[in-house]
């Protein structure tokens, strides 16, 4: 049986408010099993017993949360190995994370960007932000903290489509907790 780690955009934000054992619940509800939280920001571990293809049970997942909750849930769906090889990586070095004031960022993305997807998000990178796109992953290192910077994130959304951002210590954490 295949480990996710489904996460979720926008959970917990102005009127939106679902607590862990609620979200839980809802996951059992359809059917998964071992169901887990991470922090309340929208992070889902859970096992799929049937064995259903990913991109069919995002989709599902995606569909049965709104239903639930009443509002359109983003869902960015990683299997446990896809977590332990995002937290592996190390796009910047010790020396650029040591000079940045802010945390190294990961945006989970729903698909792998174009080549004319990647050059238009490094053109969008404020000056001194560090960027690099590996697979369905936008990892970023921004110069400042998230509420200073200057990177137009609805430009990024109209260049990569909508992801969701989590630090890459929150990964990391994941990781090590559900996906080894």
């Amino acid at each position: 049986m295949e480990r996710y780690v489904a996460f979720l955009r926008g959970m917990n934000l102005g009127n939106r408010r679902i607590k862990n054992p609620e979200l839980v619940a809802h996951f059992e509800a359809m059917g998964l099993e071992e169901v887990a939280t991470f922090r309340a920001s929208g992070n889902v571990v859970f096992v799929d017993p049937a064995g259903e293809a990913e991109s069919k049970l995002q989709e599902r997942v995606e569909a049965e949360l709104d239903a639930r909750l009443g509002y359109d849930v983003a869902v960015f769906l990683r299997s446990a190995a896809e977590v332990a090889a995002i937290a592996a990586r190390a796009p910047f070095d010790a020396g650029a994370i040591a000079a940045s004031k802010g945390k190294p960022q990961v945006v989970l993305l729903g698909r792998k960007p174009s080549v004319k997807a990647k050059q238009a998000v490094l053109d969008l990178a404020p000056a001194g932000d560090l960027m690099v796109l590996e697979g369905r992953e936008l990892h970023w290192l921004p110069s400042v903290g998230l509420s200073e910077t200057e990177l137009d994130t609805k430009a990024l959304d109209a260049a990569l489509g909508k992801g969701t951002t989590r630090t890459a210590g929150t990964i990391e954490q994941i990781a090590g907790k559900y996906c080894g």
